[in-house]
């Protein structure tokens, strides 16, 4: 049965945010005295920004705040405009739209970031709906969101629905609301990440995405 409504992860799966993510991340530890290199930074892209910031440099929960505050001093001006679409994303879309696919975008960013970077990237005509986290982040789990997208079309059949994304939180996410899910290898999950939490399928590139939507 084709997949009829799509939810696609942002970072790492619409779009490379390399560069605006691991400088916006380096602007924040700068405000704690910490000096890092942005090429250690990329573990940041694609979890929950605040628990990333307890993971990798011990914050407590009121310091991982503060520097999700620092965070959005850099991305919002700057970081979402270093960030580029992945080759061949914009034709997928299109194809996918004109094939009556329904498009949502599925992100633990807050939704008025993800709608800032959608935006930018003159995205926002091919998705019914952006569903991301509050500015808090108290629901910036993939389980949680994928909930809140699949309510929004309540009388689909599970089977309807499927998760794209490129790190372990989207194939979880898609598990606990026993959906399939696609991981993608093109973006900042491993291939031993994905392939250990065993999504429904895996695809190494765009044109091999397509092959499963289309």
């Amino acid at each position: 049965m084709p997949y009829k409504i799509i939810f696609f992860d942002l970072d790492g799966t619409l779009i490379d945010p390399k560069i605006g993510i691991t400088k916006s991340v380096q602007y924040a530890l700068n405000k704690f005295g910490i000096k890092e290199d942005t090429a250690n930074l990329l573990p940041f892209i694609g979890p929950p920004l605040n628990k990333s910031f307890q993971k990798y440099y011990g914050f407590s929960e009121e310091e991982s705040m503060e520097a999700v505050m620092y965070y959005r001093e850099y991305l919002l001006p700057k970081g979402i405009r270093e960030s580029i679409i992945y080759p061949e994303i914009q034709t997928l879309l299109e194809k996918l739209q004109k094939a009556n696919k329904e498009l949502f975008v599925v992100t633990s960013k807050p939704t008025f970031i993800a709608e800032e970077v959608i935006k930018y990237h003159d995205l926002e005509n091919f998705f019914a709906k952006i569903v991301g986290c509050k500015s808090d982040l108290s629901n910036a789990d993939k389980t949680s969101l994928i909930k809140e997208a699949m309510l929004l079309r309540p009388k689909e059949n599970k089977k309807s629905f499927v998760m794209i994304g490129d790190r372990e939180h989207d194939i979880i996410g898609a598990k606990n609301n026993a959906i399939d899910s696609i991981g993608v290898t093109y973006g900042y999950g491993s291939i031993d990440e994905l392939t250990a939490i065993n999504p429904t399928h895996l695809a190494e590139s765009i044109e091999d995405l397509a092959k499963y939507l289309l």
